[in-house]
């Protein structure tokens, strides 16, 4: 019996050999298995792919004793929502308001996630005072009695054939609040809904003055509308972050400082680039600039092409008498690109353009003076301490010049590509206040000339300037 549980035993063990054999036969199973069930349980991606661009509409109203929030909202969006269809993908409208799915994906994607705040204190939850699904063509949210007469009218009808992505879903949520005269502000978080997603953002206070606002992305918190000094906090920041962010507007203010490095020098130069950039400034806020799709990339190109003058300069010798004219002249063209960052950001300003506009002129300078007190010693300690003064200014001017240059030739290949007539410039650049500024510029410039011709053996080098 002993042999026969033995023999038994030795037939029921795999040899080396069978093993060998039946080894590949695992992953091959498996991938067969995978492959079934991908046949027998066909993926519903569609319901859970994040969509690429999203856009959406709001209202902010606040009125008595509650705060209306109407939105608008691709269905698509809701990408974690799985609504039920029928057919080639039609939305099942009767099963999905039968099992309030509406109801929970607006509060979960859009109730939960933006937070409104009165006088610092955020709302509680909101209730739906209303809900209904819309289809894309419908052109209610163009304006807030439009928007709230449609979501609280008859819902579509439980037959119509509407595929499910093409669907918007409208809700009305109602916050309560202490009074309308209360200050506002909101973080919408809605981000999360697409890879690029825009909120088109409309607030109505009571008895002023309807805000637009366009926010990208996460805007942080967005004060709908700001007191004076909320505004002139904002801008300072942002003047400060722009001039420390852009490597144009630095490298034009590393080449002022080079030559002339000497606080007296340096005070006329920075002076007369402040007041001219300022102009410049003010002027595209209240819509003095050309408008023309050419402009931007003309701007831009003159900016690397002044960080290029500049530069040569140095190498063949500046003097602190001519360069501050020269320097306005720039100034005014910097100006304008100070301009072109702040054209999303004013939005922000609420009822305080000019201020808000000083602001951000106030934080460019700090950033510039923060450049100054980092840059002046260490460029001392450079000409002092590794080489000499005038072989050190022409090596750094020289940098400066090679990298501005490419950027003047892509800018050009840039603006190369608008048709720009004589016609058109003339009518862009010589109409209105626009005129002004450019004779600004001219007066400036034979200033310059003048300075120039009147001064033609000063000398060169900043230690003598200055």
């Amino acid at each position: 019996m002993f042999n026969d549980f033995e023999q038994l035993s030795l037939d029921t063990v795999p040899t080396m050999t069978s093993r060998r054999r039946f080894r590949p036969a695992g992953p091959i199973a498996l991938i067969a298995l995978v492959a079934g069930l991908m046949f027998v349980f066909p993926a519903t991606q569609s319901a859970h792919d994040i969509p690429g661009d999203v856009t959406i509409r709001a209202f902010v109203k606040p009125e008595g004793q509650r705060l209306r929030l109407l939105v608008r909202v691709p269905l698509e969006a809701l990408s974690d929502m799985s609504f039920p269809t029928y057919g080639p993908g039609y939305l099942d409208f009767e099963t999905a308001r039968e099992r309030d799915q509406f109801t929970d994906a607006a509060m979960l994607w859009i109730g939960q996630e933006v937070r409104i705040f009165e006088n610092g204190t955020q709302l509680s939850e909101p209730t739906i005072a209303a809900i209904k699904v819309s289809t894309p063509s419908n052109p209610a949210f163009e304006s807030y009695d439009t928007a709230l007469e449609h979501v609280q009218g008859p819902l579509l009808e439980a037959d119509t054939q509407l595929v499910w992505q093409q669907a918007m879903l409208d809700v009305l949520f109602d916050y309560r609040i202490q009074s309308a005269q209360s200050e506002f502000s909101i973080r919408p978080s809605l981000e999360r809904m697409g890879l690029r997603v825009v909120t088109v953002l409309r607030f109505l206070p009571e008895g002023g003055a309807e805000r637009a606002f366009e926010l990208h992305g996460d805007p942080g918190l967005v004060r709908l509308d700001p007191r004076w000094h909320q505004a002139a906090l904002r801008f300072v920041v942002m003047g400060f972050e722009h001039i420390l962010d852009g490597t144009d507007h630095l490298l034009f203010l590393a080449c002022l400082v080079i030559p002339f490095r000497r606080f007296r020098a340096l005070a006329v130069i920075i002076t007369a680039f402040t007041v001219a950039h300022s102009v410049t400034l003010i002027a595209s806020a209240y819509d003095l600039a050309p408008d023309a799709l050419w402009f931007p990339p003309l701007v831009e190109t003159l900016i690397a092409t002044s960080i290029v003058y500049m530069a040569l300069e140095n190498i063949t010798g500046a003097n602190v008498r001519r360069r501050w004219a020269i320097t306005f002249i720039f100034g005014l063209v910097h100006g304008f690109g100070f301009s072109f960052a702040l054209r999303e950001t004013l939005q922000f300003a609420g009822s305080h353009l000019l201020t808000s506009l000083l602001s951000f002129n106030i934080g460019v300078e700090l950033g510039q003076l923060l450049v100054l007190v980092l840059l002046v010693p260490a460029l001392d300690l450079l000409f002092r301490y590794v080489v000499a003064e005038r072989m050190g200014t022409i090596l750094l001017s020289a940098l400066v010049a090679h990298t501005s240059w490419h950027w003047t030739t892509e800018r050009w290949g840039v603006l190369s590509q608008f048709p720009i007539t004589w016609a058109a410039f003339s009518r862009a650049m010589f109409t209105g206040a626009m005129g002004w500024l450019v004779l600004l510029m001219l007066l400036a410039g034979m200033i310059w000339a003048g300075s120039k011709i009147l001064q033609p053996n000063d000398p060169g080098v900043g230690r003598e300037a200055a």
